[in-house]
């Protein structure tokens, strides 16, 4: 061997071994190691020795010294992933901290502002009170009504093209004051938190003329890409039915001016639509900052105009838009300022809210345009495929047509070839039916291979006001409980319009809920929103007088609003059958349920509370506290849901099918409030003084076996506490993931703790839905499976750190886990415990 000296920094051409001597590799050597490595970092002792038979350039280096080249290979890529990531969250921190710094120097102008406008108001009090009778008070009082008189009816402005140019420019300067300046009071959206991981930072109006939402943050992306993405609502805004630019002209200074019609749906059945009438103003500043800025032209003379559209409220865009820097390192910092006036008082009181929340409007408007970017901006970066071999950009496709045939469904335009069918006398559920050609070729409904027979499209909707069911928690019952809503014949018929034949689609099973299998396709960001298909297992197909043999069916869904922790948000839960082939343009005919908060203190912060039933294990002074804090948010809680859903049928029979959908529909309603009054946190309604009951003696009970066996095997204390109650709370309460699961052949988890749900991200009542298997991946599998009956034998075993996975499909990291043996008070084996420590979602 020669002699050189080497480290893992060293490329790889020479190593030191532990008896001081050192080898160097030739350039053909380490081509032939980097290709194994490629093929597997990490090869086994036996791969090594195959190896060094199948290379003979190898032949003279021995198995050990493979074995360290290999270490010190994963030791390079291992700092050149790290150096790579400090790079880039170096650079985003220091983004960040720009962002902040003229964060700071706004919020220091408006306090300055503040002060100024408290002395001068204080000082004219002075002057009030020490001359009542003198009439320059109320010389100034009468003006400044008229001043306000002059604000709510303006003249007509020109529209010319002078008069937009005048308009355009306007517009520009009140936008930037918004988005930089104090000309709005800011306040930061509850439960926002800057860093460089965050969407941005997040703001809502207070005390301003209609609803205002503001952010500021990063992008991947170049200033002239995320203007073109901003400028196409359409495909990323779900509530844009359509934008379109009726005329363009260009501006002296290299800017352009568009006159554009927006139509935006509405989200309920209980509102009509809104659409708007626009200037857009395309613009550089003079420190190469792209400017995207518009407003709406209501009250304009001597130029284009668009006149009232039936069905539509017009509504208002006051100065908003887009301020778009480039950043240092690439990407840009972009400002978003969201300001309109939706006109409520064309809605129906309870409504209002929907319409009057400026949080609504940011987490609808302004941070889906935040996210949309990131998104694409993850997929620039990472264009590899994602679920089933699908690129990222068609799956966004799909959910885009998933939610926009949603939306079509609650809004019903007849210009789309809606039209109503007549009540049977109860205005509970509307039936709209389409037999346009264009919206049958946009379902492209196929049976067997051979267009379907169907000639038309029935849609059954209805709202409903909800009380006290916070929206992701219902939501979520929804998914992961089908069977106690939907009719399996009703999904069988539903699916016989798409379906050609079996669909055989492969994919990791992350959940089994009854008779549904959840198989994750493609998902967000942040989670905040994913797509996924059910199965519904062995389902027969109703078609005609003919029922086809039983035979799973697929729906392709799309989900979001599942965290109850997040202020405002609107909770969606849209499906619709596929056929056999899931092609990128499969026929999608929506159906699903939306549900938007009502409350009007949504803007405060909202106290974390668990998903499902925990006033059951809430016992003494803790669980008063838990219902005083409740009372304050959960309590009074509204909200609205909307049903809306969609069947295909031949036209001669519409009364029958009409009739089927009027009554799946009130079944539906029927299950829905059933269910919420089932996980409603107080059954007596929100009542003064009102306590939870107890923790139930079986609850009380296994807390005390679950830390008796604890000390038994395992020799220390779980918890430090006494009396069964206190037991059962801190266990509740207790920081790491704690999980039961039962002694069954396939054994399922039968209790969690607060921690436990929400790795899992479920409810005590689903979590007995999921089997301990599914949430392990391979490896954790088969640990489990070679040290189970250590279990057994010696009482507890511990678990290497790994990976395992919610019911939602994310991917959950642990230090290690601890698992031991339950024994009941006859000392016989209750259940398995096991304890995930130091847990996090990947």
């Amino acid at each position: 061997m020669m002699a050189v000296t080497s480290s893992c920094k060293d490329g790889g051409m020479k190593m030191q071994m532990d008896n001081g001597k050192y080898v160097r590799y030739t350039p053909e050597q380490v081509e032939a190691l980097e290709r194994l490595y490629h093929e597997c970092p990490k090869p086994s002792s036996m791969r090594r020795q195959q190896l060094i038979r199948e290379c003979p350039i190898l032949s003279n280096i021995e198995p050990k010294q493979i074995k360290v080249w290999f270490q010190n290979r994963r030791c390079r890529e291992k700092q050149r992933k790290e150096a790579s990531r400090l790079q880039t969250v170096n650079r985003k921190l220091t983004a960040m901290n720009k962002l902040l710094m003229e964060e700071n120097d706004r919020l220091q102008k408006q306090v300055s502002q503040l002060v100024y406008e408290n002395s001068y108001f204080r000082q004219h009090t002075q002057n009030a009170t020490l001359a009542t009778t003198d009439t320059s008070c109320e010389s100034v009082v009468t003006s400044g009504q008229h001043h306000l008189t002059a604000q709510q009816h303006p003249p007509p402005r020109d529209a010319s093209p002078a008069g937009l140019l005048s308009i355009a420019e306007e517009t520009l300067a009140e936008f930037l004051s918004k988005a930089t300046g104090t000309a709005v009071e800011w306040v930061q959206l509850p439960g926002m938190k800057p860093g460089p991981d965050s969407i941005g930072i997040v703001a809502i109006s207070h005390g301003c003329t209609g609803v205002a939402a503001r952010a500021c943050g990063l992008v991947g992306l170049d200033p002239t890409r995320v203007a073109e993405i901003l400028k196409d609502r359409p495909s990323w805004f779900r509530n844009c039915r359509s934008v379109d630019v009726l005329n363009v002209m260009s501006t002296g200074n290299g800017g352009t001016i568009e006159l554009l019609y927006m139509q935006l749906y509405a989200p309920t059945t209980l509102a009509p639509a809104r659409d708007f009438w626009l200037l857009r103003y395309t613009s550089v500043l003079e420190d190469g900052s792209l400017v995207v800025c518009e407003r709406s032209l209501n009250n304009t003379q001597n130029g284009p105009s668009m006149p009232p559209v039936q069905n539509f409220v017009r509504a208002e865009i006051l100065p908003s838009g887009y301020l778009i820097r480039p950043c240092e390192g690439g990407g840009s910092i972009l400002h978003i300022v969201d300001h309109m006036d939706l006109e409520p008082w064309s809605v129906p009181e309870v409504l209002r809210p929907l319409y009057e929340s400026p949080t609504l409007l940011a987490q609808k408007t302004t941070m889906a345009a935040l996210r949309n970017l990131r998104q694409i901006s993850q997929e620039v970066s990472q264009p590899n495929s994602a679920g089933w071999g699908r690129r990222p950009a068609a799956l966004r496709a799909l959910s885009q047509r998933l939610s926009k045939g949603f939306n079509e469904a609650v809004n019903g335009f007849t210009d789309e070839g809606w039209s109503v069918l007549e009540s049977d006398g109860v205005d509970d559920v509307t039936l709209l039916v389409n037999s346009s050609p264009g919206k049958m070729m946009s379902a492209n409904l196929y049976t067997d291979g051979v267009p379907s027979m169907s000639t038309a499209v029935l849609c059954a909707k209805a709202s409903m006001l909800l009380q006290n069911v916070p929206p992701a928690i219902l939501l979520r019952f929804l998914r992961e409980h089908r069977s106690e809503w939907a009719d399996r014949s009703i999904d069988a018929y539903s699916a016989a319009a798409v379906k050609a034949g079996p669909c055989n689609m492969l994919g990791p099973r992350v959940g089994s809920f009854g008779d549904q299998v959840i198989l994750p396709l493609a998902h967000t960001i942040e989670h905040e929103e994913f797509m996924e298909v059910i199965k519904i297992e062995n389902m027969g197909h109703y078609r005609e007088d003919m029922i086809m043999p039983a035979a799973d069916i697929f729906l392709l869904q799309l989900c979001s609003g599942v965290d109850e922790n997040a202020v405002g948000t609107c909770s969606e839960l849209v499906f619709a059958p596929i056929d056999a082939s899931f092609s990128d343009d499969a026929p999608i005919l929506p159906s699903g349920f939306r549900i938007i908060p009502l409350d009007s203190r949504m803007d405060t912060p909202s106290p974390n509370r668990t998903l499902d039933l925990a006033s059951a294990l809430e016992v003494g002074p803790a669980g008063s506290r838990a219902s005083g804090d409740n009372a304050g948010h959960s309590g009074n809680t509204k909200s609205v849901m909307t049903i809306a859903f969609q069947f295909a049928f031949e036209i001669h029979l519409q009364e029958n099918v009409a009739s089927m959908a009027r009554q799946y529909v009130r079944s539906i309603i029927a299950s829905v409030q059933r269910v919420a009054l089932a996980l409603s946190p107080s059954r007596f309604g929100s009542h003064a003084g009102f306590r939870p009951p107890p923790g139930t003696p079986e609850a009380q009970t296994l807390a005390g076996w679950i830390c008796q066996s604890y000390r038994c095997y395992l020799g220390g204390e779980l918890l430090k506490t006494e009396g069964s109650e206190s037991i059962l709370k801190s266990l509740w309460h207790y920081p790491d993931a704690i999980l039961c699961c039962s002694l069954k052949a396939m054994p399922i988890f039968t209790f969690g703790n607060q921690a436990g749900l929400d790795m899992l991200e479920t409810t005590l009542i689903a979590l007995q839905d999921i089997m301990l298997e599914k949430i392990f991946d391979d490896n954790g599998r088969k640990t489990l499976c070679s040290e189970f009956p250590q279990i057994m034998q010696q009482g507890f075993m511990c678990l290497q750190g790994g990976i395992c996975m919610s019911s939602m499909g994310r991917p959950i990291s642990y230090e290690r886990a601890v698992a031991w043996k339950v024994l009941n008070e006859e000392e016989t084996a209750h259940c398995i415990c096991f304890m995930f420590i130091n847990w996090s979602f990947v």
